[in-house]
C-alpha cells in the first residue's frame, strides 16, 4: 500500500476513487483481512475487519450493530458475530457513523440477514439511499441500502437497559455521527471519522459548511468524556497494538483517558493545515 494511501487510513479516511496508482483490488483486500473478534469492554465487541471497524453492542433484549464496512465485509462481520455466540436475528439496530463506501457498503447485506431496522443522520440518509454523495463524486459509489429512521443530535438509542447517545459532528461527511455510552462502569466513545480525505473546504464546492462543521465537531468532541476512544478505522486508534495487550492478560488495554484530547488535537491540526493549502 503507498504512503499516502496508509497515512490517509490512519486518519480514518474514505479515499478518492480517482486515487493516482492505486490498486483497490489490493487495498480493499488489506481492509477486509479478518480479525478474530473480542470484548473491548463490558458489552462492546469489535467485530470488524483489519481496516474498518464494527462493533456490536450486546444487551438482553438484543443488540445493535454500528457499520457494515465494505460490500465484500457483511459476510464477515456476520461470521464474526456469530462466533462470538450471538444470533444474526438478535440484531435489532443498524446504525452507521457515516455515509462512505468504506463503511456503508455492507449494511444492505446485513440488514437481509438481521432484519434489523437501519438507523442514521437526516444529512447522510440521501447517500445511504443512493450509494454515492452529491458533493463527492470522486467517491467509489456504495450499496444503496434504505433508512428506516432518522436520528439527530442528542437522540438517546435504547436497547436492553443499554443508552447510546447520538452525536452529530459533522464535516468528514454532512451526517458524520459519533455516540457515546456507558460500559463496565467506562466512558465509550465511538468517533466519527474526522479527516479531511479530500473533502473541497471552499465554497462553491458542495459543501459550503465544511469549515464551520468541522470546527463544530471539533468543539463539542472536546466537550465529551471517554474512557475508550474508538473509531471507525482499527489505526484511528491503535486497535492492533491494544488487542495484543488484551490478549496477553490487560484488561484494561483499550482505557486511556488522554486519547480523545490527542486525535482531536491531531485531526485539528490536520484539518487546519488542509484548510491553509485550499486557501492559499
Amino acid at each position: 500500500m503507498k504512503l499516502a494511501i496508509a497515512a490517509m487510513l490512519l486518519a480514518g479516511a474514505a479515499l478518492p476513487a480517482a486515487a493516482q496508482d492505486t490498486d483497490w483490488a489490493k487495498v480493499r483486500k488489506e481492509w477486509n483481512a479478518p480479525v478474530a473478534p473480542f470484548t473491548i469492554a463490558g458489552n462492546v465487541h469489535y467485530v470488524g475487519m483489519a481496516g474498518v471497524s464494527a462493533y456490536l453492542i450486546t444487551t438482553p433484549k438484543g443488540h445493535i450493530l454500528i457499520d457494515g464496512g465494505m460490500e465484500e465485509s457483511a459476510a464477515q462481520i456476520a461470521a464474526n458475530i456469530q462466533t462470538l455466540g450471538f444470533k444474526l436475528g438478535d440484531v435489532k439496530i443498524l446504525l452507521i457513523n457515516h455515509a462512505h463506501w468504506d463503511h456503508s457498503g455492507g449494511l444492505a447485506e446485513l440488514k437481509r440477514l438481521t432484519g434489523a431496522r437501519l438507523l442514521a443522520s437526516a444529512s447522510d440518509t440521501p447517500g445511504l439511499e443512493t450509494g454515492v454523495l452529491d458533493y463527492r463524486p470522486d467517491l467509489i459509489a456504495a450499496t444503496p441500502v434504505k433508512v428506516d429512521e432518522a436520528i439527530s443530535d442528542g437522540t438517546p438509542i435504547r436497547l436492553g437497559g443499554t443508552t447510546l447517545t447520538t452525536h452529530l459532528t459533522p464535516g468528514h461527511t454532512k451526517g458524520c455521527t459519533s455516540w457515546t455510552m456507558r460500559s463496565g462502569g467506562l466512558d465509550v466513545l465511538f468517533a466519527c471519522s474526522l479527516s479531511v480525505a479530500d473533502q473541497p473546504l471552499v465554497a462553491g464546492k458542495g459543501y459550503d459548511a465544511a469549515v464551520s462543521d468541522f470546527r463544530a465537531s471539533f468543539a463539542k468532541l472536546k466537550g465529551l468524556r471517554a474512557d475508550v476512544f474508538l473509531n471507525f478505522h482499527p489505526s484511528g486508534f491503535d486497535m492492533e497494538a491494544k488487542r495484543k495487550r488484551l490478549v496477553a492478560g490487560d484488561k484494561r488495554a483499550f482505557v486511556d483517558a488522554g486519547e480523545l484530547r490527542r486525535r482531536v488535537a491531531a485531526a485539528e491540526a490536520g484539518f487546519e493545515a488542509e484548510l491553509a493549502a485550499q486557501t492559499k
